[in-house]
C-alpha cells in the first residue's frame, strides 16, 4: 500500500509498483477538460490528474487484467470516482469512447508511463513482462495513438529512461508531433540524468527545456501536493 495526501494505492494486484517516475510524471504532465491515462497500471497517474485538474474526466486504460481490477479499486476508494473511469483497453485499439458521454472524442492531455525494455532479455514474469517490455506497446504504436487521440491543441507526456530518450522523440517526430517540453532528472546534481519527462504536441511550437534533481526544493514543490 502507498499513502498520499488525497488518496490510497493498493498494488498487490499489479506488476508495476508506484515508483518516482510515475509520481513525477503525475506531478509535472499538463492536463485539461479529458485526460487519457493510457497504460495506468495502479491508476496512480490517473488520480493525480483527477486531484491536479477539478474539472476534468479521466480515462484510465490498461490491458493488463490484474492492473484494471486494482486500478478501478483504487478509484473506487477515493475521493475522485465519479471523474475517473478504468476499462481493460489497448491504446492501439481505443476509440476514444468513454462512459462520461458515451461518444467519440479526442483528449486534452494523454499521459504514459509506458513499457520501456527494447533489447533486454524478458522476464520470466508474463504480467511484469508485459508492464516493462515493449512488445505490448512499441514506442512507434504509442505516438500513433496518442496522434489519433489527441486533440488539436493538446498535449502527450511520457517519461523514459534516458537512453531511450531519442527513440521515443524519433517515434514522435515520425508521426507529426513536435516536443514542447523537456525535463531531465537527475538523482544528485553532479550526475547525468537517469530519465526524461518529454511532451509533444501537434503544431510547431518552442521547447521549454528545465532540469529537475531528485530530493530538491524543486522536486519537493513539485510533489508536494501529493507526498505525505
Amino acid at each position: 500500500m502507498f499513502q498520499f495526501k488525497q488518496f490510497t494505492i493498493q498494488q498487490e494486484l499489479c506488476a508495476m509498483k508506484v515508483g518516482t517516475d510515475g509520481v513525477l510524471l503525475g506531478s509535472w504532465a499538463k492536463g485539461g477538460q479529458r485526460i487519457l491515462d493510457a497504460g495506468t497500471g495502479t491508476g496512480v497517474i490517473a488520480l493525480m490528474m483527477a486531484q491536479r485538474y477539478p474539472e476534468a474526466q479521466v480515462m484510465a486504460i490498461d490491458i493488463d487484467e490484474g492492473a484494471v481490477r486494482q486500478a478501478q479499486q483504487n478509484v473506487a476508494q477515493s475521493p475522485f470516482s465519479g471523474r475517473v473511469e478504468v476499462l481493460r483497453k489497448s491504446v492501439q485499439e481505443f476509440d476514444g469512447v468513454n462512459g462520461f458521454n458515451g461518444r467519440d472524442g479526442s483528449y486534452d492531455a494523454i499521459i504514459s508511463n509506458p513499457p520501456f525494455f527494447i533489447d533486454s532479455l524478458a522476464a520470466p514474469d508474463e504480467q511484469r513482462n508485459m508492464a516493462r517490455h515493449t512488445q505490448t506497446l512499441t514506442y512507434a504504436e504509442l505516438m500513433q495513438a496518442a496522434y489519433r487521440l489527441l486533440s488539436d491543441d493538446g498535449e502527450l507526456s511520457v517519461v523514459v529512461p534516458f537512453d531511450y530518450r531519442q527513440r521515443m522523440e524519433d517515434e514522435a517526430i515520425f508521426v507529426g508531433f513536435f516536443p514542447s517540453r523537456v525535463c531531465a532528472v537527475k538523482t544528485t546534481e553532479k550526475k547525468p540524468a537517469k530519465r526524461y519527462l518529454l511532451a509533444f504536441r501537434k503544431h510547431p511550437c518552442p521547447c521549454q527545456k528545465e532540469q529537475l534533481t531528485i530530493g530538491s526544493e524543486d522536486y519537493q514543490a513539485l510533489t508536494s501536493a501529493f507526498y505525505l
